[in-house]
């Protein structure tokens, strides 16, 4: 149909006239109600992005000389936050003379690493940053 008539016949029925496949051969009209349709549109898109869920880097702070019942209660914790769907990261912090002993901070990481293996798989392998050793953990 040509252009003026469809125009005609949607102002007629108080719409618009929307191109939906201009590269089609002839280009493809609807008419339909354009703000009604941007509305729905706006919609669905706002509960697509409330079905996503976002995850977070959830940090684990430790120390060198922590004491069992400590590394277990954040051991816990980083358990619990790979099985919420987020990715952790594991901070083992020196202090002054503790630089001198780093095996006791590398021992500790690789058991925290071991300890979390059966939910938990290395994304970054332990590196040295500064004063800290830090590791990404996520979810198998």
């Amino acid at each position: 149909m040509p252009v003026t008539q469809a125009l005609r016949l949607a102002e007629e029925k108080g719409l618009d006239l929307v191109e939906v496949a201009p590269n089609a051969n002839p280009p493809v009209c609807r008419i339909m109600d354009y703000g009604k349709y941007k509305y729905e549109q706006s919609k669905k898109e706002k509960s697509h992005k409330k079905k996503q869920a976002a995850t977070q880097v959830k940090e684990i702070r430790l120390r060198p000389k922590i004491e069992e019942h400590d590394y277990e209660f954040k051991l816990k914790h980083a358990r619990k936050f790979l099985e919420g769907g987020h990715k952790v990261k594991a901070t083992v912090m020196f202090r002054g003379r503790e630089m001198a002993h780093q095996e006791f901070g590398h021992a500790l990481i690789k058991r925290f690493i071991e300890d979390l293996a059966d939910i938990a798989k290395v994304a970054r392998e332990p590196t040295m940053e500064g004063r800290q050793i830090v590791v990404y953990l996520v979810k198998k």
